[in-house]
Parts: structure tokens; C-alpha cells; sequence
């Protein structure tokens, strides 16, 4: 996914060849990190298209596990996945699944791209300084220090974005009831920095960075090392001449992204209930018919309070939605990038 270099071998134009394996060596870490910019552009472009692609695709899952996550315990109106999606479609129609989602887009675009290419450096960064440490450069990158770059990658790219995350948060959740309507991404972060600060445009971020660690680092970890496997021990004859098909790549970014989203969502729940703290005409799903929602101090008041009053069991409201759009969501999402990179990577090479 994130280290894969273009497979130019159908190709029998020896340059693309030559070329294709320069960027193996590279990938590899025989020579120190190079920084081509073209090769970032590719990164980039292909990044970005995989999130948004694979958020599109599971936009209505993605709006209904929100409205579980926020919804006030005193009014419910989503309960469950099939009544959840149906209510919406009952009271705001076809639209009304797709709420929030050119936010998200927004949103999920540059962090993705900022994520995938972040994950390629910091994978080339780590090996080399791994390969020099042990003097050996055959030497490849561990579990633990894909982990580590998985981490590294998420962090850089959720904060970068996450004033823009939080206002989704908001826009996705409001309905034609709520007593404000922000009418889109740039207005409801001007109107949060103009009524609650510029602090609270941040609400949530521990949380999402401690969330970030076993989330998007198992991602990138189960991924790598479930594909390196595959190609290795070659079972059932999923693989031929060292590579992977598509339906084998979506399946192993569908295990990678169960194994990831399930460790973090508790803290994804927090996050979310954290950004809506503090909204002025919040949204009648999060305030209820006149009840008040929750005020929280911090992250381990969100807990404290979430499970004293609704119990251990809140801390997982939205996980079956969550579960059904996840793994077709990252697997498309590593998919589309091999693709599209694979893409570019032909047709610059063909060009020169």
C-alpha cells in the first residue's frame, strides 16, 4: 500500500523497467531517503483520492454512527443500524444520508494525502536508520517500527486537519430542526472561532491522538505485514510472481482496518462527544427536547461521565454501522491508492 513502488514490469520498455527498479532499491533503504517531487505529487494525488473515494462510498454508515455516537440519551431517535438509516431516510430523504459528507470529503482528501505520504516517508526514514543501526542493508522494517511510522503518519495528518474533523462533526449531526444551521465547512469554523475560541476548535484532540497510535498504526502494521506474509508463504495460491491481486489486497486491508478500528473506538465515541461541548444551538439530536446535554472538563471526564450515566456499553454506540463501513472503507481506501499510484506512475514514465 503506503511503500509499494509501480509495478512496471508488464512493461516491455527497458527505461520503465531501469526505473522501476531504482524506486525497489529506494523503497528498500540501500540508498538514503530521496525526496523527488514528482514522486511526492504522485504520493499526494494518490492519497487523496483514496479518501475521498472511500469516505463517498460510506457516507450514510459514516453519518449514522455520528448521530449514535452524540445523540442525547434522554431523546433517543437512531437505535440500531437498519431503524437509523431508515429514520433518516424517512425524515430528510435521500439527501439527508450524504449530510456532511462534501465536509468530510474536504476533510478526508488532504488528510489522507498528507497521511499516505507522510506513512512512505517516515517508512523510508525509519528503514535506513534501522539499516544503518544494524549495519545490515538487507535488513527490512519490523511490526513494530511499521507501528511506528503507521503512528507517526496519523498523528502528523489528523492534526493538521482537525479543526476541519470537528466542524464535520457538527455539520453532520445537525438536522433541518436544529435551532443553527451552519451552512457549510468554512462558516462553522468561522463561527466557532468567533463564539467559542479558537481552543475549541482543537476540542477532542488528545483523545484523537491517543486514538491514532492503535488505530491508524495497526491499519498500516496488519496491512504490511499480512501482504509481506501472503507474498512469502504463497497460500492457497493467492499470490503469483510476487504479487497480489486486487480482491487480495481489499482483503487485507479489510482485516487491517477491523483490527484497527476496534482497539480505538472508545476513544473515538469521547472525541466526538467532545466536540460538540460548548455548541450554542447545538444540534436537537446532541440537546435533546429541552435536555441539556453533558459538559465535560476534559478527556477522562468524558469517560467518567459517558459510563456513570449511560453505562460501559456507550462507549461503543455506533460500533456495528462503524464496523459495516469500515472495512469496505479502508480496503477501498488502500486499494484505490495502489491504483491510482500505479496510474500516474505508468503514465509519467511512458511521457518521459
Amino acid at each position: 500500500m503506503a511503500s509499494e513502488d509501480v509495478k512496471a514490469t508488464e512493461s516491455a520498455v527497458s527505461t520503465i523497467v531501469n526505473l522501476a527498479e531504482e524506486a525497489k532499491l529506494a523503497r528498500e533503504g540501500v540508498k538514503a531517503p530521496s525526496y523527488d517531487v514528482l514522486s511526492i505529487c504522485k504520493s499526494l494525488v494518490a492519497g487523496g483520492v483514496a479518501g475521498g473515494v472511500s469516505r463517498t462510498a460510506v457516507a450514510p454508515l459514516e453519518r449514522l454512527k455520528i448521530l449514535l455516537q452524540v445523540q442525547n440519551p434522554h431523546n433517543i431517535k437512531y437505535n440500531g443500524t437498519v431503524q437509523g438509516l431508515k429514520y433518516i431516510w424517512r425524515t430528510e430523504g435521500f439527501r439527508g444520508l450524504f449530510k456532511g459528507n462534501g465536509a468530510n470529503c474536504a476533510r478526508i482528501v488532504p488528510n489522507s494525502a498528507v497521511k499516505f505520504f507522510s506513512y512512505e516517508q517516515a517508512s523510508k526514514g525509519i528503514l535506513y536508520l534501522y539499516q544503518q543501526q544494524t549495519g545490515n542493508e538487507d535488513a527490512q522494517l519490523t511490526p513494530l517500527l511499521r507501528l511506528g511510522a503507521g503512528a507517526c503518519a496519523g498523528i502528523i495528518a489528523m492534526s493538521a486537519t482537525y479543526p476541519m474533523d470537528m466542524a464535520r462533526g457538527r455539520l453532520t449531526v445537525q438536522t433541518e430542526r436544529s435551532p443553527y444551521q451552519y451552512r457549510g465547512m468554512f462558516h462553522a469554523l468561522s463561527s466557532v472561532l468567533r463564539e467559542e475560541g479558537p481552543r475549541a476548535l482543537y476540542k477532542g484532540w488528545l483523545p484523537s491522538v491517543i486514538g491514532v497510535i492503535p488505530y491508524v498504526g495497526l491499519n498500516f502494521a496488519a496491512y504490511e505485514s499480512l501482504k509481506d506474509w501472503l507474498i512469502k508463504s504463497k497460500p492457497f495460491g493467492l499470490v503469483e510472481d510476487s504479487e497480489l491481486s486486487v480482491t487480495t489486497r481489499l482483503a487485507c486491508g479489510a482485516a487491517a482496518g477491523t483490527v484497527g478500528q476496534t482497539v480505538a473506538y472508545p476513544l473515538d465515541v469521547i472525541r466526538r462527544r467532545m466536540q460538540m461541548v460548548g455548541w450554542n444551538g447545538a444540534a436537537s439530536v446532541v440537546a435533546g427536547d429541552g435536555r441539556a446535554s453533558l459538559e465535560y472538563t476534559g478527556m477522562i471526564d468524558a469517560f467518567r461521565k459517558t459510563v456513570r450515566h449511560e453505562g460501559f456499553g456507550a462507549l461503543y454506540k455506533g460500533l456495528v454501522p462503524n464496523s459495516v463501513k469500515v472495512v469496505p472503507s479502508i480496503a477501498i481506501a488502500f486499494v484505490t491508492y495502489e491504483v491510482v499510484k500505479d496510474i500516474l506512475g505508468v503514465e509519467i514514465r511512458i511521457s518521459d
